[in-house]
């Protein structure tokens, strides 16, 4: 297992490490410090670990340690992805046995939250509190990345260059909220050296699988969300067009114990449109023990 980073590394700086787990070798970045548990990142539809907002995860790294890490398949991670959250959520379980974390929170953005909320399901005992941006629950609605416009349209759209479709799906379509997307596009650059590779079609495809299972419905609609008992933090843009924003209403309904927070004049991506924001409220909720 790999030692702890030190507090003076930062998004930009953690060296990308590996570790073995069940036959996978997963790429991972720790960095922070703190008193806090650590918290465990779970990535969007195609992200690595270079896709989240460095001034998100250095001010949540300033209490905590952070830990970023791609999954089977993805990045410079081995093996296949799998087309399905369960097995996607068990990759991750392995990978936080290798670390031997006992004890942390949990953030799961988009189709990473699909995965947290598994998680939580299959080791309840592991997460103390969550953290869902952007996703849905399983059987949610009209949760199928691709195969549902717009998404379908603009991933299909092969004149379209990656910050156009990010700026199409992530963003709202106001000046504000476009020039926050293009901001963001340029701050996901700001880390130079041992960047992970670009997710490949074959990536893509097994995950546009696991979004669309995960959104058809299975038996008694939403009734394991009862079943997680952590508090639990959604959050999302008034207007998101790849995970429809009804899915965290329905989130913040069913679960036992959640708070909803939306911000305006945003979609998909609020939580990098507002990061300084979304890690205001991730610390509120987090310092919050009246739960």
């Amino acid at each position: 297992m790999s030692t702890k980073t030190t507090s003076t590394q930062t998004h930009e700086s953690a060296p990308t490490h590996f570790v073995e787990a069940n036959g996978v070798r997963f790429a991972y970045r720790r960095f922070g410090g703190g008193t806090g548990l650590p918290m465990l990142l779970c990535q969007h539809f195609t992200g690595t670990m270079d896709h989240w907002d460095p001034i998100l995860t250095n001010a949540l790294a300033q209490e905590r340690e952070v830990i970023l890490f791609n999954n089977q398949g993805v990045g410079t991670t081995s093996g296949k992805t799998p087309d399905n959250v369960q097995a996607m959520a068990t990759d991750a379980l392995h990978f936080v046995d290798a670390l031997g974390l006992k004890r942390i929170d949990l953030l799961g953005f988009s189709l990473g939250g699909m995965v947290a909320q598994q998680i939580v399901l299959d080791r309840p005992t592991l997460v103390r509190y969550l953290i869902l941006a952007g996703t849905g629950p399983e059987g949610g609605e009209r949760i199928d990345i691709g195969g549902v416009p717009p998404s379908s349209e603009v991933l299909s759209d092969k004149s379209l260059s990656h910050l156009d479709i990010e700026l199409r799906l992530f963003f709202a379509p106001t000046e504000t909220s476009q020039a926050a997307g293009r901001a963001f596009w340029d701050r996901k650059h700001w880390r130079k050296a041992d960047r992970d590779p670009v997710s490949g079609p074959e990536v893509a495809k097994a995950q546009t699988i696991a979004i669309k299972s995960w959104g058809e419905s299975k038996g008694k609609r939403y009734a394991r969300l009862k079943e997680i008992a952590q508090p639990t933090l959604v959050f999302n843009g008034i207007n998101d067009v790849m995970i429809p924003t009804i899915n965290s209403y329905i989130l913040a309904e069913h679960l036992p114990d959640a708070r909803l927070v939306l911000y305006p004049d945003s979609g998909h991506g609020a939580l990098f449109q507002y990061p300084h924001q979304f890690c205001a409220e991730v610390k509120l909720f987090l310092a919050d023990r009246s739960h």
